[in-house]
């Protein structure tokens, strides 16, 4: 197949899983024969922006008009059989949608969060799970200033939910959800729900899992407060108290609570701050790990990091609340902690290193269960098998003269 892939990709100073599922997405069909180009915008080159530019890119959130332009002319000349459809904020904007229509190519998106009901995508506000924008208006998240703490900041994402849900809803043959707990949550505020198809993201094989015990506990991702680096620092520090579980904890990654975490990790025996690791250090990191922990406050719509300790054969402690209740089945893969609450935290980090022989048990079944649903096998043959729907549903609209995607693109924006 010739797949177009449209993506904005996120700013290179902090990693982003979802720019690595787009990539290794690409690598992935094009292994397999398959034609893949990039429509992309890189969030990068906001910086070099005039400061006009820059004033203005606010306005362009809802609709870009010289994207929709842009795209549909390289639609009508490449001829793809289908668009993919991932970011699209800040610099794209669903302006792709109508270009889509305008050429008559059939559109997939994955939902890699859930900015379709809420504007920062998030689900959460203060540390805690919020929906007053499920279903309803997005006035809430801009009374509260959701997105970067800002009113203003989150008026564009709020403006654009709200002008183009329909156009989302209609213009868009698959939705690719990346849990079967976002699909609910996404079907219960009204999107389409015989469009909504969950697709795990799938992890490259590392090619080797993890031999021995492990040495370490270990939080990969984020350094923010909806990853539950809180939540975890209290949970160690009430471990420490008591005697402490024997290993040490190693954090590794980035974000707006970095410094807060190095001046905790500093100048205790249990714990490592190992700042930003590269791909290989990754690797290294997780197959040397007892369990990976992730003790989101939010609902995460995936969970990138667990599947990649399955990957290794290695168990995941995880908040028992959105996808992780289907990623992790507790006692057998890792174990679930009470979301949010330091003391179950505590009590599952310690089971998980009490008891080497258990944990390697776990570890095989983990690998066990990367292999049935998270390897790139299944990644691809889910991918092509949406691809093809796609295809095939906007075949039979236009065999029956159902004008849905042009209905969508004449609604005001």
């Amino acid at each position: 197949m010739h797949v177009l892939v449209v993506h904005n990709r996120y700013a290179s100073a902090q990693p982003s899983g979802e720019n690595k599922v787009v990539d290794q997405e690409v690598e992935l069909l094009r292994s397999a024969g398959h034609r893949v180009e990039l429509f992309e915008r890189r969030s990068d080159d906001i910086g070099a922006k005039s400061l006009l530019g820059k004033a203005a890119l606010p306005l362009l959130v809802p609709w870009n008009p010289s994207v929709r332009t842009e795209l549909a002319a390289r639609l009508r000349a490449d001829r793809p059989d289908v668009v993919h459809v991932h970011n699209v904020f800040p610099l794209l904007s669903p302006a792709v949608l109508a270009a889509c229509a305008d050429a008559d190519v059939p559109a997939v998106a994955t939902l890699h969060n859930y900015t379709q009901v809420c504007p920062p995508g998030t689900l959460q506000r203060d540390g805690a799970a919020c929906t007053e924008c499920v279903g309803g208006s997005a006035l809430p998240a801009v009374r509260h200033g959701c997105y970067r703490n800002s009113r203003l900041a989150t008026v564009p994402l709020a403006v654009s939910l709200t002008v183009n849900r329909r156009r989302w809803w209609s213009g868009v043959e698959r939705f690719l959800c990346i849990s079967a707990a976002q699909r609910d949550v996404l079907a219960e505020a009204g999107m389409p729900a015989e469009r909504l198809a969950v697709k795990h993201n799938f992890v490259p094989d590392p090619g080797s899992c993890r031999a021995g015990e492990g040495e370490h506990l270990l939080f990969l991702g984020r350094l923010a407060e909806a990853k539950g680096l809180r939540l975890l620092m209290a949970a160690w520090d009430e471990l420490a108290a008591d005697g402490g579980p024997g290993v040490p904890l190693v954090i590794a990654g980035t974000g707006p609570l970095e410094r807060e975490v190095a001046d905790w990790a500093a100048g205790r025996d249990d714990v490592r701050y190992a700042g930003l690791l590269d791909t290989a250090e990754c690797r290294k990191a997780i197959a040397s790990a007892i369990a990976v922990v992730a003790p989101s406050t939010w609902l995460e719509a995936f969970g990138l990091v667990a599947v990649e300790a399955m990957a290794a054969g290695v168990p995941v402690v995880a908040a028992g609340h959105g996808a992780f209740v289907e990623l992790v089945e507790d006692g057998v893969t890792g174990l679930l902690h009470r979301p949010g609450d330091a003391a179950s935290l505590a009590t599952c980090l310690r089971r998980i290193a009490a008891d080497p022989a258990r944990n390697q048990e776990m570890g095989r079944a983990a690998r066990g269960r990367y292999e049935r649903g998270f390897s790139p096998a299944v990644g691809l043959a889910r991918l092509e098998e949406e691809y093809r729907t796609a295809i095939a549903g906007r075949s039979a609209m236009t065999r029956g003269g159902d004008t849905r995607a042009s209905r969508g693109d004449g609604e005001s924006t």
